[in-house]
């Protein structure tokens, strides 16, 4: 489903680079207080620092694909999400140029499981929705494709693959709303 989406993205025009968080990632999130560098820097050796700084930063969009593991993301996707603390905390020296390029992406989401229920997706929508209002980030899609084996889910009947290629090529013109409150808003929703 993340080729599909990638497939969708570039028919669309957008430049897209997709990373498997196996190959960076070889440590979880640690107490910052105990194994920061001097400098500031994050004392965790592996690929984090180069993936989040060089691709992700950089990026005006990012989706994210996983499988449902016990209800949630898979333990690489949590531990993206807890390792960008080790920049975007006040203990990091250029944390504020951090925050601000985490900031005001369009995040989509590809889940791949091998449950119907639609409940069993309902926690991790919620996290990354989360994550998306924390950061002024457009939550855009998620997709999610039934299957137990690799590549079972293009056998699935709601065609996954489908509508992860349009995610992909819908990421930065489809249309987000999320209201407040006070947001003003058109007396329509489509022009």
């Amino acid at each position: 489903m993340a080729e599909a989406v990638k497939q969708g993205a570039e028919t669309a025009g957008s430049s897209v680079t997709l990373r498997h968080l196996d190959d960076h990632l070889t440590a979880f999130l640690r107490d910052c207080r105990t194994c920061r560098c001097e400098n500031g820097e994050c004392g965790i050796e592996d690929g984090f620092r180069p993936l989040f700084f060089d691709d992700f930063l950089p990026a005006d969009g990012v989706v994210f694909c996983t499988p449902v593991y016990w209800y949630g993301v898979s333990a690489q996707t949590k531990a993206f999400f807890d390792r960008t603390f080790c920049f975007y905390s006040g203990s990091y020296p250029d944390s504020a140029s951090v925050i601000n390029r985490m900031s005001r992406k369009r995040i989509g989401l590809v889940l791949a499981s091998e449950e119907t229920y639609p409940g069993a997706s309902l926690g991790i929508i919620h996290q990354i929705q989360e994550y998306a209002r924390y950061t002024h980030s457009d939550f855009v899609d998620v997709v999610r494709g039934i299957g137990n084996r690799r590549g079972e889910v293009a056998r699935d009947p709601g065609d996954p693959l489908a509508a992860a290629e349009r995610l992909g090529g819908g990421m930065f013109g489809r249309v987000t709303s999320d209201y407040r409150i006070d947001t003003e808003r058109s007396s329509r929703v489509w022009e």
